[in-house]
C-alpha cells in the first residue's frame, strides 16, 4: 500500500492523559485502514511519518530515508523492515534502526497508541523536524589496550568503526588514510563536480572525537607484518594492532599511450579532481575514454558546460557487459541527442599535445579528435603493493581473497571494500569483485562484528545506481551470467525495467522511472526467494509493491 491514501486527520483531545506537553499526538487513521504487511505516509505537526502494521503491531518511524531523504512511504515493506526505493537503505520499521546501507542513521521512532478503533501517532516535540539519529555509541574504556586498525579512509572503515563503537568496544580505534579528507560520499564526485569538499564529509571530526575514533589523515601504509602484527607507515613510524581492516580500495588506471603526462589530462579519484574537471571542462573540447558507469554520468555531467563532449568506448555499446545491450544503446541514444559524440570499438593509441597541453587524441581506427580536457575511466589498480611481501592472500589481480566472514587467510587480519573479492551469498557463494559504495559499507559491519566474536555472514544483495540527464536508473542483484533480458515499461517513455535472467531465475533487475521495483527484487532476493521467469514475463506485477 502507497502514500497516497490519506486518512482523515483530528487533534487528540487535550483532555487525555496521553497527551504530555512534550508530546504532540494526533489520530491518523482508523484501525482498519491498515492491514498486515502494509504503510501508510502520516503527518503529525507537519511531521512526515511512516506508520506501518507489521505481525500485529502498529508501528512509526521518520519517513524520510536518512541517505538522500526518500520517502520510504514509497518503498518497499517486506516483515517487519522497509527498504527505501531510491537506493535500497533498510529500516526495521519497530525500532527505525538501520539494516542495511547506504544510509548511515537510523531513523527516529514514536509512539502509536490504539483506542476506540483509533489509531493515534504521538511524536516528542524535541524531535520534531529532526529526521536521523545516530544510533547509540560507546566510547573507549580506560585500561583496554586493544587496538583495532582501520587502513584505508572509505566507506568500509567508516562502516567499521562506527559498528564497533555501537557494539560497546572499548579499546583503541585508527583509521589510517592518505587521503586529506575525512571519509566522504564518493558516489558525489561524478554527479555534482563543482563540490566543495565539505559538503560532501560523511561525519565531521567532531563525531570521530566524541566517540574515540583516531584518525590519521595523509599517512600510507608502507608494509604490514602479521607475525608481530605491526603497520609501518611512509612518514617511518610502526603501529602495533591486535586486528586489522584492510580497506584501501582502488586507483583509476591510467592509459598506456604517448602523451598521458601532458596537461588537462585528468583521472576521477578524489573532490579536487572533481573541480579541476568541472573548471578545465568548462567551454572546452572534452574526450572521455572509458563507457563505465563513472565515465558516462561525467559525459552526462558536461554536456551544458564543454563546447563539446565525445566518448571513446573499446566496446561497442556503453557498459554491455553490465547493464546490457538494451540499456547500453537507449544510454548512448539519449546522450547522442544531447550531442555526446561516441566513437565505439575504438582505443587511444597517442595523445598529442601543444605548449604541454592536450591538442588532440589519436584513435586506432585513425581518427583524430580534437581534446582540450582528456578524462580517462577505464578501469582500475587495486592499492595492495604494501602487502606483497605479507602473508596475505591475494589473486592474480592482486585483488584480497575473504571468506563470507570478511577474513583473509591470516587470523585477525580482516579486508572489505573495493579491494576484496568475497563470497556472494546470492551467487552461491561464488568468489566476486563488487566496486560498490553500499557493499564496501556491508564488508565493514560484517568485519567489525566478526572482530568481537560475533558470528556473522555477508548477506547483501548489490544495489547501486546511475544518473544521466538528472533521470536515475536503478539496479540491484548480480548479473554476471545472465543468459536473456525480461523488459517491462518501453524506452521510448524512458520509464523501464530488465530482468536478468539466468536458468530460468531472475539473478538481478534494473529500472528507470519503475520505482520500488528493484527495491521490491532485492528484497525477495535477499531472503533467498526465487523469482521465476515466469513471473518476471506475468503481467501481474503487484509483487513488486508498485505505488
Amino acid at each position: 500500500m502507497s502514500g497516497t491514501k490519506k486518512p482523515p486527520r483530528h487533534e487528540f483531545p487535550d483532555s487525555d492523559p496521553e497527551d504530555t506537553s512534550e508530546e504532540l499526538t494526533k489520530e491518523v487513521c482508523l484501525e482498519s485502514d491498515l492491514q498486515d504487511g502494509q504503510m501508510l505516509e502520516v503527518e503529525v505537526g507537519h511531521h512526515s511519518v511512516l506508520l506501518t502494521r507489521s505481525e500485529g503491531k502498529y508501528s512509526a518511524i521518520g519517513n524520510q530515508c536518512t541517505h538522500y531523504g526518500a520517502p520510504l512511504s514509497k518503498g518497499v515493506i517486506s516483515g517487519h523492515r522497509v527498504r527505501c526505493p531510491w537506493h535500497g537503505s533498510c529500516f526495521n520499521v519497530h525500532t527505525g534502526d538501520l539494516e542495511e546501507y547506504p544510509g548511515m542513521d537510523c531513523l527516529p521512532c514514536h509512539k502509536v497508541t490504539v483506542q476506540n478503533s483509533k489509531v493515534y501517532v504521538s511524536v516528542n516535540k524535541k524531535i520534531l523536524g529532526k529526521e536521523k539519529r545516530i544510533k547509540q555509541m560507546g566510547s573507549a574504556v580506560p585500561g583496554v589496550t586493544h587496538t583495532i586498525l582501520l587502513l584505508g579512509g572509505g566507506a568500509a572503515s567508516l562502516s567499521c568503526a562506527e559498528i564497533l563503537r555501537q557494539e560497546n568496544f572499548g579499546g583503541r580505534i585508527i583509521m589510517v588514510s592518505r587521503d586529506e579528507l575525512l571519509p566522504y560520499d564518493k558516489t558525489r564526485l561524478s554527479k555534482v563536480m563543482n563540490v566543495e569538499s565539505d559538503s560532501i564529509v560523511l561525519r565531521r571530526m567532531e563525531f570521530f572525537h566524541q566517540y574515540d575514533i583516531e584518525v590519521w589523515l595523509r599517512k600510507e601504509a608502507l608494509s604490514v607484518d602479521t607475525d608481530k602484527k605491526t603497520v609501518t607507515f611512509d612518514d617511518g613510524s610502526v603501529q602495533h594492532y591486535d586486528q586489522l581492516l584492510i580497506s584501501t580500495g582502488c586507483r583509476a588506471k591510467g592509459l598506456d599511450v604517448p602523451g598521458m603526462k601532458l596537461d588537462n589530462v585528468k583521472m576521477l579519484e578524489t573532490p579536487e579532481d572533481a573541480r579541476q574537471i568541472h573548471a578545465a571542462s568548462t567551454g572546452s573540447n572534452v574526450v572521455l575514454v572509458g563507457t563505465s558507469f563513472v565515465g558516462m554520468e561525467v559525459a552526462s555531467y558536461l554536456i551544458d558546460k564543454a563546447s563539446s563532449v565525445t566518448v571513446i568506448g573499446s566496446s561497442e555499446l556503453p557498459y554491455q557487459n553490465t547493464f546490457g545491450p538494451e540499456i547500453g544503446k537507449f544510454t548512448m541514444k539519449i546522450l547522442s541527442e544531447q550531442n555526446v559524440r561516441f566513437h565505439m570499438n575504438d582505443i587511444v593509441t597517442e595523445v598529442k599535445g601543444v605548449n604541454g597541453k592536450v591538442k588532440e587524441v589519436v584513435l586506432k581506427s585513425g581518427k583524430v579528435v580534437p581534446a582540450e580536457v582528456l578524462i580517462v575511466g577505464i578501469g582500475i589498480i587495486p592499492n595492495s603493493e604494501f602487502l606483497q611481501n605479507s602473508k596475505i592472500q591475494m589473486n592474480r589481480k592482486n585483488f584480497v581473497t575473504v571468506d563470507k566472514y570478511m577474513c583473509t587467510n591470516v587470523p585477525g587480519v580482516f579486508c572489505g571494500g573495493d579491494l576484496a573479492i568475497f563470497p556472494l551469498a546470492m551467487a552461491k557463494n561464488q568468489l566476486v569483485h563488487i566496486g560498490h559504495w553500499q557493499m564496501a559499507q556491508a564488508h565493514g559491519r560484517i568485519a567489525a562484528l566478526n572482530m568481537l566474536g560475533k558470528t556473522t555472514e555477508l548477506n547483501t544483495i548489490p544495489f547501486y545506481w546511475t544518473v544521466l540527464l538528472g533521470k536515475t536508473i536503478r539496479y540491484a542483484g548480480y548479473g554476471e551470467g545472465y543468459t536473456e533480458i525480461v523488459m517491462k515499461g518501453t524506452f521510448e517513455d524512458k520509464k523501464f525495467l530488465a530482468f536478468y535472467i539466468k536458468d530460468d531465475e531472475v539473478i538481478a533487475a534494473a529500472s528507470l522511472d519503475f520505482d520500488p521495483a528493484v527495491s521490491a527484487v532485492a528484497e525477495r532476493l535477499v531472503d533467498g526467494k526465487v523469482i521465476t521467469k515466469k513471473e518476471a514475463q506475468s503481467d501481474d506485477l503487484s509483487w513488486l509493491q508498485l505505488s
